[in-house]
């Protein structure tokens, strides 16, 4: 597929590194998708298994056919150990360095559980840029969980346009180029399972070169 790296296939599924501006599904105002792309390229269409933001770049995993999807489907939504890990530059420094944000959040109108893991890698004060990057690990799959949770404890992704701190995005814009979310889906693990990924799967992708201007050598 045309500027979209495929990290991983077999006869069942194929993991992709999505990059960042691509929606993963169509509909109104969306004239090309990743779904659209999909069903372009391969017959029969691969199946979503699960998603990412329109913004957010990285791993996804998509399957081949409706057993497949059904049996990744159960893997992404149950409790067996499928670890999805992000890096983010988020505002200031977060403290602790490492820890978990359980912050309950409305989902539908209801309020449901929701966990982040954090951990800061590194922190960049250089010049006016004042900013962390973070390893983060979901312990619950809300929408927009990572976004929500980081602006919750005053620290929002940079480049995030529904959460975040709109002037200093501004800003970065003006002195560093800011132009996307700085959000990325760097790693997917699932466990062995039969038929689909005996093996099971470890895979990563590296940030997108936009990220450099924003950490600190």
């Amino acid at each position: 597929m045309k500027n979209i790296p495929v990290l991983f296939e077999n006869d069942f599924c194929l993991v992709i590194n999505k990059p960042s501006g691509l929606p993963v599904q169509g509909g109104e105002g969306v004239k090309n998708s990743l779904d659209s792309i999909l069903s372009e390229t391969f017959s029969p269409r691969p199946l979503l298994v699960h998603r990412l933001d329109r913004d957010t770049s990285g791993i996804l995993l998509v399957a081949k056919n409706k057993e497949a999807a059904r049996e990744f489907s159960a893997l992404f939504a149950g409790s067996r150990p499928v670890v999805k890990q992000y890096l983010g530059l988020c505002s200031g420094k977060p403290e602790p360095p490492k820890g978990v944000i359980n912050v309950d959040m409305d989902v539908r109108g209801k309020e449901k559980k929701s966990e982040t893991f954090y951990t800061t890698c590194s922190t960049t004060t250089e010049a006016e840029l004042f900013c962390s990057l973070l390893e983060l690990e979901l312990g619950t799959g809300r929408m927009h969980q990572i976004r929500r949770h980081l602006a919750h404890i005053g620290h929002p992704l940079l480049g995030d346009d529904k959460y975040g701190d709109f002037s200093l995005n501004k800003k970065y814009k003006k002195l560093f180029g800011l132009k996307t979310l700085l959000l990325h889906a760097s790693r997917l693990v699932i466990p062995r399972q039969s038929g689909f990924l005996p093996e099971g799967l470890d895979i990563s992708a590296p940030l997108p070169d936009y990220f450099s201007r924003f950490i600190g050598g």
